[in-house]
């Protein structure tokens, strides 16, 4: 199935609820509908660790009751949506990806889900994560090639959203596990600012996000102020505030495009597709600022060096403080490549080497705090180019790090705790590919409407 951003149709949410109020569609209805698209591409995309469909059908039941009332609890109620199945459910079990959490079913809801089912939405089922949100592959599919990976962890929130099955999903993020999927899948992505949605559980890392996959920037920003204004944000940490509607598209004054340690790595048609996009925002009046060009630039992408080998060493040291008994106690139920990138990464470090991190961490956020001045958002690509076709490891050889696609330009937004939105913009033969926009932590409502103008207003690309 070819990816052309210019024709590719969605699953939209928002655009139903119309119908819902005069009667000529419903909550169950829609829901039906999403299950008969699972029930076709799910065989092959493999994005459901399990559905809980007699469970949906009688939310969904109930939520057409309250529209027909003319009484919805909110803009989502209604809303089919999968939930990362890193995140506890009260109905399904939590698993994690992982063989050791197999049957694990504590029977609470995180944070998130409780503030989604409080806001009428129809929680259908648990989307596929890899191991413990690590870098282990998963099962599931890109839907657009099966052959590719749909990126990590975030795997099935991503692939169910691009594969239309349902119009938004719950992912999270530590690393680059909820913007990669967001481009390799074609969707659009909300990493909020660090804290801004509160994790409950989740609290395990000190870069660990909860944000949203969805087939339309409207739907996305729909759930997460959904979340945020029923569950607030982390302990200690500000909500995710905004517009209870989609804030509107507006264009900036400024960006600042940044290459990151990743450019080198950006195969020559994925940069030619991101260059013609960022040609139209200056086309736009939009003033573009670069490394070459500008001073506090130049030394922000100076300090992003080594950022992914800082976020993480980070990510392993704290992940594997969390799962450290478990690990010892049944080592035979963890594969070797979180083995080797957590837990051997984590020993290797110490407490030394993880403040050491922490004290890098600071730096780098010091250097984009400079940039506030300078630009209102900042641009780069999602990912490395388009998914990478997984065809395992090497026998004998170490595993390889990262099969679920690299995190360079992603790793920046999660050290700084920064908003991000993934633009479903391009495509790269016949694949989708994104374009990243990222804010000053704080600024998400400010970042989505820059995203937006540039969703609405740019050309779609396709190389």
């Amino acid at each position: 199935m070819t990816y052309d951003p210019k024709t590719f149709e969605p699953l939209r949410f928002h655009t139903a609820t119309a119908a819902f109020r005069d009667g000529t569609d419903s909550p169950r209805d829609y829901l039906e509908r999403c299950l008969e698209t699972i029930e076709d591409r799910e065989p092959i995309v493999r994005a459901w660790v399990l559905l809980n469909e007699e469970g949906a059908r009688a939310q969904a039941d109930a939520s057409t009751e309250r529209w027909r009332r003319g009484d919805p609890r909110s803009p989502i109620d209604g809303m089919p949506i999968g939930i990362k199945d890193l995140l506890e459910t009260q109905d399904m079990p939590t698993q994690m990806g992982c063989a050791a959490f197999a049957g694990n079913f504590p029977r609470r809801d995180n944070a998130a889900v409780w503030a989604l089912r409080q806001a009428g939405a129809v929680v259908l089922g648990k989307t596929v994560t890899t191991e413990l949100g690590g870098p282990e592959p998963s099962p599931t599919t890109n839907p657009f090639d099966p052959r590719r990976t749909p990126g990590g962890s975030s795997s099935g929130s991503g692939a169910a959203v691009g594969a239309r099955m349902v119009p938004a999903t719950i992912a999270t993020q530590t690393g680059g596990s909820l913007m990669r999927p967001a481009s390799f899948n074609g969707v659009w992505g909300l990493k909020p600012s660090q804290g801004a949605i509160n994790r409950g559980e989740r609290q395990t890392a000190s870069t660990t996000t909860h944000g949203v996959h969805a087939g339309s920037a409207e739907d996305m920003w729909l759930v997460a102020i959904a979340v945020a204004s029923r569950a607030g944000g982390d302990p200690g940490r500000p909500a995710l505030h905004g517009p209870a509607a989609p804030p509107p598209g507006r264009p900036p004054g400024t960006v600042a495009v940044i290459e990151t340690e990743a450019w080198e790595r950006l195969d020559p048609m994925s940069r030619s597709a991101f260059e013609q996009v960022v040609a139209q925002v200056e086309a736009a009046g939009v003033r573009v600022l670069r490394r070459t060009e500008d001073a506090v630039v130049e030394r922000f992408e100076r300090a992003l060096v080594g950022a992914t080998e800082i976020g993480s060493g980070i990510l392993a040291w704290e992940h594997a403080w969390a799962f450290r008994d478990l690990a010892e106690a049944r080592p035979d139920d963890f594969s070797d490549r979180v083995k080797r990138f957590f837990f051997d990464t984590a020993a290797r470090l110490g407490p030394e080497g993880y403040e050491e991190a922490l004290r890098d961490r600071a730096v780098l956020a010091a250097a984009y705090a400079a940039l506030a001045t300078r630009a209102d958002a900042v641009v780069l690509p999602t990912s490395s180019g388009p998914a990478p076709i997984w065809t395992g490891d090497v026998p004998g050889e170490p595993p390889v790090r990262w099969p679920t696609g690299d995190p360079g330009f992603n790793f920046p937004s999660s050290l700084l705790g920064a908003p991000a939105v993934n633009v479903p913009l391009m495509a790269v033969g016949g694949m989708p590919f994104g374009l990243q926009v990222m804010g000053q932590p704080g600024t998400d409502a400010r970042t989505v409407a820059i995203a937006r103008w540039m969703g609405m207003d740019l050309e779609p690309v396709g190389v």
